[in-house]
């Protein structure tokens, strides 16, 4: 046990040492029929990989879950509705095409305690083992800045079009996964050009 945890400790160490602006990244986004992971369900995952700062469009992934059994009011939000679902995929499929990807990127989410909370929460119930290498939370890294720089941060300030307004990118219509998947990756992006400012920028800035 102890020399598992050293080894995972050391590991992480040396990753965080890393060029953050080398890295390979997959950004995920879920659209969700409520806010607790232990009564509410995943209704749709999208993913879309980062590497070497170049988001690979081609291998986007968006998925609807075919298993939700209550949508309730959540298509006010997401716009899916159960002809949608009933076309989709089973979540078993869809995460286990999604933790492919986990050996080789790192995670990235907006706001990863509400999306990671529901994975980690599905990828237990179907047992599935995984073992992210890191975890990154843009809506963490934004309310770091925004602190270090003295900003009485408002109650809606850290919102993802909150924070992508702050770097001048464009405005996307949220509350679809795959667009506000690539509406985190962009903002990760403009995140790390930022605090980089043309130098090496480690992953260590931006836990």
């Amino acid at each position: 046990m102890v020399k598992r945890w050293l080894s995972r400790y050391l590991a992480r160490k040396q990753l965080l040492a890393e060029n953050a602006l080398t890295q390979r990244y997959i950004v995920i986004d879920l659209e969700l029929t409520g806010l607790d992971p232990k009564q509410h369900e995943i209704v749709s995952i999208a993913w879309v990989l980062v590497d070497n700062q170049c988001i690979k469009l081609s291998q986007a992934q968006h998925a609807v879950n075919k298993d939700v059994q209550r949508l309730e009011q959540s298509p006010v939000y997401h716009g899916i509705a159960q002809h949608d679902v009933a076309t989709g995929q089973n979540l078993v499929a869809i995460l286990a095409a999604l933790s492919a990807h986990f050996s080789d990127a790192i995670l990235v989410f907006h706001n990863a305690t509400l999306d990671w909370g529901f994975l980690k929460q599905a990828f237990q119930t179907h047992e599935i083992t995984i073992q992210p290498k890191l975890i990154l939370d843009t809506f963490h890294i934004e309310k770091k800045r925004l602190h270090q720089q003295g900003y009485e941060i408002g109650l809606d300030d850290l919102t993802l079009s909150a924070c992508r307004a702050r770097y001048e990118l464009p405005y996307y219509s949220t509350h679809h996964a795959l667009t506000d998947a690539m509406a985190t990756a962009e903002l990760l992006l403009a995140q790390c050009h930022q605090i980089s400012r043309g130098k090496e920028l480690k992953l260590a800035a931006l836990v």
